[in-house]
């Protein structure tokens, strides 16, 4: 149940975007929550989009790139004070473009094990172990679409 007040939880798609030996972050800006933390990339789904759509969408308008989003990852639910965050993560691959910081301050190719040295909010630190193991680390599983949709 969400709390008293809260407003409903805030959907995102999440990419996990690697390649042989290293994982894509972005870095927020400083006037942003979580300013000058890292992140993997993502963002809030629109009204009437898929979340498969969404995250394919954020990394044409963030980073510039087109991904084929080949697997889901899973559910990771994080209450903040203000709000509950509801992050669908899913593995995806570049196949076309270059990333380029278009919405973030900075963005970075790092190998799994690097992760620790990077300051993530909170909310991050079951997909980073989900990185880190190769996706031996259990993530909640996606929930099933509605009517058949696509995640």
């Amino acid at each position: 149940m969400e709390g008293v007040g809260l407003p409903d939880p805030l959907e995102v798609g999440i990419a996990v975007i690697r390649r042989p030996g290293e994982v894509l972050i972005t870095q927020r800006f400083p006037g942003d929550s979580f300013g000058g933390y890292w992140e993997f990339p993502g963002g809030k789904i629109e009204a009437g989009e898929t979340m498969v759509a969404c995250v394919a969408r954020e990394m044409r308008e963030e980073l510039g790139v087109e991904v084929a989003v080949e697997e889901p990852i899973g559910l990771i639910e994080h209450p903040y004070p203000e709000r509950t965050i509801r992050m669908h993560a899913y593995l995806c691959r570049i196949v076309s473009g270059t990333p380029k910081a278009l919405a973030f301050a900075d963005w970075q190719w790092v190998p799994p094990a690097a992760l620790g040295d990077f300051s993530f909010p909170p909310a991050s630190a079951p997909l980073i172990r989900w990185v880190q193991t190769g996706g031996a680390a259990p993530v909640p599983p996606l929930p099933a679409p509605a009517n058949g949709g696509t995640r």
